[in-house]
């Protein structure tokens, strides 16, 4: 074996290894994130599946999770600054990747997420402690 070949294999298992360091921080991470939201509040188990927008065929209206008791569309008052980024980062944890439209500040001190671009959900709740707690 030439020199050449021994830095090449050398690489190769030096990139081996650091691509599975990788991996398991991932995953780690992953799990830690998904476990973040279990605590006080719902869960991504319990809260459902983003369902991607498809025109023309709306999905059934569902509702998880708890809804405040004294919401009704169009009520509240539209926030920004670090509450509401607080309320999307909750709402990213457990629906990674949906658009936010924009956090609104329920009468009940509860947060109003809304979502565009997808079937479901369109609103996700949460609380004052920037948990999630439910969507419709």
């Amino acid at each position: 074996m030439t020199l050449k070949d021994k830095i090449l294999s050398r690489r190769k298992l030096t990139a081996s290894i650091a691509a599975g360091i990788a991996a398991i921080a991932l995953a780690t991470g992953g799990y830690a994130i998904a476990d973040s939201g279990s605590g006080s509040g719902a869960n991504a188990a319990t809260l459902g599946t983003v369902i991607p927008f498809d025109r023309g065929n709306p999905s059934p209206a569902q509702q998880v999770g708890q809804v405040p008791a004294s919401y009704s569309a169009g009520t509240g008052e539209i926030v920004t600054g670090t509450a509401a980024d607080k309320a999307k980062a909750a709402v990213l944890s457990v629906y990674p990747g949906v658009n936010v439209n924009r956090v609104v500040l329920l009468s009940s001190g509860e947060y109003n997420v809304h979502i565009i671009g997808v079937n479901w959900p369109h609103h996700v709740f949460v609380d004052q402690n920037f948990k999630v707690v439910g969507a419709e």
